[in-house]
């Protein structure tokens, strides 16, 4: 099957023809082209303070350009996250892959703020259309271990946010700050279209009808089932909340660091706005179950976050690091269970357009308080900005805790109950 034929949606009845690669590359092959576009999508974080110097531009323009790229990938999650299901995993990845090469090239040449959104935009668009993809290619290869192959998502969607802003960090050392980065990305952008190319395509798992193909692509509104609606909008409400102190991290928070620990360097900058993330993805690899793991991860998030904001105001490095790392542990165990449990409770087909529908939610997390918080730094500073942030994050993770918590014990107390 062809890539043409895929994204015509018109399989080919000749003999499969292609790599007949192994589940194992596949399952490295998807799973590399979430983490390759998501470290794409982050190589700006510590380069905003530099081009917020070189192009002029306020605290709000800087979280503009951020939320951008949110706003693109919400809209595309809405619009598209339904696509991989006709047109193929492989044939969605690609696509995906060749409008983040546009995008970083458009971001690397910017010479204004709205040449920044629009490469940014461009990002957000192919981050969007791997999401479902990767995350359904995953189940489908793990179909008798669901829970590991929501702990790959999560690890390399968390793994490509955090590795970003370090691997930016670094790579802006080179001559040309704001341009060396992306192209060493491109370049390995590039090699992905390498495998994807030759890999031979397994069907797309939902053939639209031959009469009207395009009608399938037609933005749809999401149903989901009545036992997953409690997980679903559970998830969402973690991943809103989590993705709120992860924007912060990945936008204000560089400039913010730089200004707490007295340093301009960017690849310390890089490392300490990745720190969160990092934590989270490291998470995955650790196997903890329980009726508690919920609300004990949220409550170490909003306990952590906090604790950010005493790091800036008493100029603690030490305390800024352990509260970060904390964070980003806290947050991987509790959307990683509550991840597991939407995405255990969804049908197959649906799989793609629901789990898509978390992320829209998710992803809102991270551009609509972080808007809220470039307006009040231009009001207030940044300084009085950041500290009402973390209070109201923390503040509401613990509540969200404690809402958990009653629940988890709720359902215990009745099960004991109904064993008597």
């Amino acid at each position: 099957m062809t890539v043409f034929s895929e994204l015509r949606m018109r399989p080919v009845t000749a003999a499969a023809s292609g790599w007949n690669a192994s589940t194992m590359a596949r399952l490295v092959i998807s799973g590399a082209a979430i983490f390759v576009l998501l470290v794409g999508a982050n190589l700006a974080t510590p380069l905003y303070p530099l081009l917020q110097a070189n192009l002029g531009l306020s605290s709000l323009e800087v979280t503009a350009a951020f939320a951008s790229y949110v706003l693109a990938l919400v809209g595309t999650l809405l619009l598209a996250g339904h696509w991989s299901d006709h047109i193929g995993r492989r044939a969605a990845l690609l696509v995906a892959v060749l409008t983040g090469l546009a995008g970083g090239w458009i971001f690397a040449e910017a010479g204004t703020l709205a040449a920044l959104c629009a490469g940014r935009a461009l990002q957000g668009i192919a981050v969007a259309l791997a999401t479902g993809a990767s995350a359904a290619a995953l189940r489908e290869l793990l179909p008798s271990r669901p829970e590991w192959a929501s702990r790959f998502t999560l690890l390399a969607s968390s793994g490509g946010v955090a590795a970003g802003p370090v691997i930016g960090g670094l790579l802006s050392l080179l001559p040309g700050a704001t341009t060396a980065p992306y192209i060493v990305h491109s370049l390995l952008l590039a090699g992905l279209l390498v495998p994807l190319y030759l890999i031979r395509a397994r069907p797309a798992i939902m053939v639209p009808a031959v009469s009207r193909p395009l009608h399938a692509l037609a933005p749809r509104r999401p149903s989901i089932s009545r036992q997953a609606r409690g997980a679903f909008w559970l998830a969402s409400g973690v991943g809103f909340l989590s993705f709120a102190v992860f924007g912060f991290s990945l936008s204000l928070a560089p400039g913010y660091f730089a200004q707490v620990l007295g340093t301009d360097s960017r690849p310390l900058i890089g490392v300490l706005a990745g720190l969160p993330l990092g934590a989270s993805a490291l998470s995955q690899l650790v196997t903890v179950r329980g009726r508690l793991t919920v609300p004990a991860g949220l409550a170490v998030l909003g306990v952590s976050v906090i604790l950010l904001g005493a790091a800036g105001a008493w100029h603690s490095p030490v305390l800024l690091v352990g509260a970060a790392v904390a964070a980003g542990v806290g947050q991987g165990l509790a959307f990683r269970t509550v991840f597991n449990e939407v995405a255990g409770r969804v049908e197959p087909a649906m799989h793609a357009q629901i789990i898509s529908t978390v992320y829209v939610i998710t992803y809102l997390g991270s551009a609509v308080p972080v808007l809220g918080l470039g307006w009040a730094s231009a009001v207030f500073g940044t300084a009085a900005a950041v500290q009402g942030f973390v209070l109201v994050c923390g503040a509401a993770a613990l509540a969200l805790s404690a809402a958990t918590l009653t629940t988890a014990l709720t359902r215990q107390g009745g099960q004991r109950t109904g064993a008597l």
